[in-house]
C-alpha cells in the first residue's frame, strides 16, 4: 500500500497519539512502516506490519520493523480474535476490493481498530469536482488514471457502513494538518479517522 503520511507528519504524530502506550499493534498496509516505527519507539508499542509491496517489505525490514508480506484481499483468517489491542487500518481501505470483510476482520482481530482514510467531501476535492476535474491534493496525490485508490469515501459515508456492519463508533473526528477537526469535519478536513470497536 502507497501511503500519504510523511514520516515525521503531524497527521502521522496524531494518529499516533490515539494508541494507548504500550499496546500490541497490527498495522495493516503498513507502508514503509513510518507509522509503526514511531510507536515502538515513542509509545512502547509492540506488533507487525503487514504488507503486499516487495520495496515496502524491504523498507520495513531496513527499519527493524517486523513485517507479514500478506496481500489484503485474501483476509486476516491467520489472526484470532482480539489478537490485537489495536489494529491500525491507515490510508488502506480504499485500496481494497473486499472493504466490508476487511473492516469486519479489522475489528474482529483487534480489541480497538483505527480506520483512516482520504475525505472526498473536503472543501477543495468538492470545488475540483465542481469545476469538472478530479481532485489532486496532499492527502488524495494522484490523478484519475494513476491512483491506487478504487474506491472515495466521505465521513458520512463511513459511518452508514460502519453502522450497516454493526461496529461501535468509538470516536470520529476529522483531520487536517495534524489537526482534529470536530466542527463540520466533512467538510473542512482532508482524511476521516474512526476509532471502532465489535458491538
Amino acid at each position: 500500500m502507497n501511503r500519504a503520511l510523511a514520516p515525521a507528519s503531524a497527521d502521522l504524530q496524531t494518529l499516533a497519539n490515539l494508541v494507548p502506550p504500550g499496546s500490541r499493534v497490527l498495522d495493516l498496509g503498513c507502508g514503509t512502516g513510518e507509522l509503526l516505527a514511531h510507536l515502538l519507539a515513542q509509545r512502547d508499542c509492540s506488533g507487525y506490519g503487514v504488507e503486499y509491496d516487495d520495496a515496502n517489505v524491504q523498507a520495513c525490514l531496513a527499519r527493524g520493523i517486523e513485517v507479514i508480506q500478506l496481500n489484503l484481499e485474501e483476509g486476516l483468517s491467520l489472526f484470532a480474535d482480539s489478537a490485537f489491542d489495536v489494529v491500525l487500518q491507515i490510508d488502506t481501505l480504499q485500496n481494497l476490493r473486499n472493504t466490508e470483510v476487511m473492516l469486519r476482520e479489522t475489528a474482529r482481530v483487534g480489541r480497538l481498530a483505527i480506520v483512516a482514510f482520504p475525505n472526498f467531501a473536503h472543501w477543495p476535492n468538492r470545488l475540483a469536482v465542481l469545476r469538472g476535474r478530479m481532485p489532486v491534493t496532499k492527502v488524495l496525490p494522484y490523478q484519475w488514471y494513476d491512483t491506487p485508490n478504487i474506491r472515495v469515501g466521505t465521513l458520512r459515508d463511513f459511518r452508514a457502513l460502519a453502522l450497516k456492519n454493526r461496529l461501535r463508533i468509538v470516536d470520529e473526528f476529522g483531520l487536517q494538518d495534524g489537526r482534529q477537526v470536530r466542527w463540520w469535519p466533512n467538510a473542512l478536513a482532508s482524511r476521516a479517522v474512526f476509532k471502532l470497536q465489535r458491538a
